[in-house]
């Protein structure tokens, strides 16, 4: 072979593993400076790692937006007081709610003095009934309310569902014959009382029992408070 040939081949072998190297050492070069920026960023505070998602804030919200329920709004009115102060966990009973009944305690041909009168919870909650009810003998509202007999009891009656409670009232206290004149009721109206001492709006209306179409009062009418019991609704009254 020709030294000639020989050496002009060695000579671009040189030149082609000379390029080669210049290339490699750039490429390195490159790649070295791209993995020095993304530490870089992924060391900056802040950032999140590629695929993550970020973080949801935990700080509460002021936004008062449709559908939004602060502690203020889960509960209202004093714990373990309702309808105006009754000192329960029940609300005040109201006239709709209730069905009213009468029954004379006096015997057959004996002047009518002595009435129980009744009230039933018509609801399947309890409800309260408080002091005595504000009953009138005669027609209408403006009429003057029958005094209660003592100091009315200030501890609430509860009424079950479907449960009672019950009044005394006297209505007669002149023992007078004669021709003398009385006045007269064809039934009983009561208004109830709330926990706060207001009258309830509302009437309860109790006719008389069967076979009495009116009975004679006075000013010796009494009325006994709110009782869970007949016996207890009466008892003052039947001394009268």
């Amino acid at each position: 072979m020709n030294s000639k040939t020989t050496r002009a081949g060695s000579v671009r072998k040189g030149l082609r593993g000379a390029l080669l190297g210049v290339a490699v050492a750039a490429l390195l070069a490159t790649t070295a400076c791209q993995s020095s920026e993304d530490d870089g960023k992924a060391a900056s505070p802040g950032s999140a790692p590629a695929g993550a998602s970020e973080p949801k804030n935990t700080e509460p919200s002021n936004d008062s937006g449709t559908g939004s329920v602060s502690p203020a709004d889960e509960t209202s009115g004093d714990s373990g007081e309702t309808n105006g102060g009754n000192g329960t966990e029940h609300p005040d009973c109201v006239v709709t709610d209730l069905i009213t009944a009468v029954e004379l305690q006096d015997p057959a041909g004996e002047t009518p003095r002595h009435f129980l009168l009744t009230v039933t919870n018509g609801k399947r909650t309890p409800c309260v009934l408080n002091e005595a009810p504000l009953v009138r003998l005669a027609a209408g509202n403006d009429a003057p309310t029958v005094e209660s007999l003592g100091e009315p009891d200030t501890e609430p009656v509860v009424v079950e569902g479907g449960g009672k409670g019950y009044a005394g009232l006297y209505v007669f206290g002149n023992d007078e014959g004669g021709e003398a004149e009385y006045d007269q009721a064809d039934r009983f109206t009561a208004t109830l009382v709330a926990g706060e001492g207001t009258e309830h709006n509302g009437t309860l209306v109790f006719d008389l029992p069967d076979g009495l179409d009116s009975v004679s009062y006075d000013d010796a009418a009494r009325v006994n408070g709110w009782a869970g019991t007949e016996g207890l609704a009466m008892r003052p009254v039947n001394q009268l």
